[in-house]
C-alpha cells in the first residue's frame, strides 16, 4: 500500500500541554492559554479547527458559558482567529455582566427573605 505518499499523523495527546482555563480573575492570562494551544499545535501539526476544538475542551466556566452563548462559534466559517478575537474582545464584558446579574439576583433573594435589612443594620 505504498503509493509514495507520506502520511502525516496529528498528535492530539499534546492536549495535556494545554491547561484548563476559566477566564476568571485567578486564571492564567488569556494570552498564555492561547499560546499554549498554539505551541501544542505546532508540535502536533494541528489545523485551526483542531485548535478551536482543543480550546473548547479545556474551557471551564465562565469562559465555557461565554463560548456556549456565542453562536458564531457554531458555524462552519468559524476560524481560530475569530475564536481568539472574540475571547480577547468580549469575554471580560460577558463575565462582568454575568457577575452583575448574579449579584442583583442575590440581592433580590436577600430582600425576599428579609435579610437585606438585617445585613445593612449589621454593617452600620
Amino acid at each position: 500500500m505504498s503509493s509514495g505518499m507520506n502520511t502525516v499523523h496529528k498528535d492530539v495527546s499534546l492536549i495535556s500541554l494545554v491547561p484548563k482555563w476559566s477566564g476568571g480573575e485567578n486564571a492564567t492570562p488569556l494570552v498564555e492559554f492561547l499560546a499554549s494551544i498554539e505551541r501544542a499545535a505546532l508540535l502536533g501539526i494541528w489545523q485551526e479547527r483542531v485548535c478551536m476544538n482543543i480550546a473548547v475542551l479545556q474551557l471551564a466556566d465562565p469562559a465555557k458559558a461565554f463560548r456556549n452563548a456565542s453562536t458564531e462559534f457554531y458555524t462552519n466559517d468559524a476560524s481560530w482567529q475569530d475564536f481568539k478575537c472574540a475571547f480577547r474582545e468580549r469575554l471580560r464584558t460577558y463575565i462582568a455582566t454575568s457577575n452583575t446579574s448574579r449579584n442583583y439576583k442575590r440581592l433580590d433573594k436577600l430582600e425576599m427573605n428579609g435579610l437585606w435589612n438585617l445585613q445593612i443594620a449589621a454593617k452600620s
